[in-house]
């Protein structure tokens, strides 16, 4: 019960932050309107947010953790959507960014979308796989190997 707690409470936190209070923010500072061609932009949104849950939801099943760096999963997490790309919160926070961005018609959301692959590119790049690395070894780079980093597809054999 406790780790699913602190999973709703970190989702809250990060991606809750990142993908609904700030662009909330952004957009209420003006009048809202929503070009009937902008509703298509709820599917990414739809779409992003369910990523989001799955992922959550594997992270504390398989990984007995949360997707917070301060509470990661004690076990690398490979099912559901991490057997097709290896970073598919990042991926469906941003594909919820970009949604909104469309459904709100809204360049400074689309700067915001960019801004936030580019810090969790770094973010991943410079700490998260060499802590993963470190952490499952072999395993680790065996899976990156075989699946890839940003855009999902059919993983490879490893070798």
């Amino acid at each position: 019960m406790m780790l699913l707690l602190r999973s709703i409470l970190f989702a809250v936190l990060i991606p809750g932050t990142v993908a609904v209070t700030v662009p909330y923010l952004m957009v209420t500072r003006h009048p809202i309107v929503i070009a009937p061609i902008g509703w298509f932009g709820l599917l990414p949104i739809l779409l992003g947010a369910a990523v989001l849950i799955r992922c959550i939801w594997d992270f504390a099943v398989s990984g007995r953790g949360t997707l917070a760096p301060v509470d990661p999963p004690s076990r690398l997490v490979v099912r559901g959507i991490y057997r097709y790309v290896r970073n598919p919160m990042y991926v469906g926070c941003v594909t919820m960014l970009l949604g909104e961005a469309f459904l709100f018609a809204s360049f400074p959301l689309l700067i915001h979308a960019a801004c936030t692959f580019i810090c969790v590119n770094l973010f991943v790049h410079f700490y998260e796989e060499p802590v993963l690395r470190r952490q499952f070894g072999e395993s680790y780079v065996a899976y990156t190997q075989s699946v890839h980093r940003w855009i999902p597809r059919r993983p490879r054999e490893s070798r």
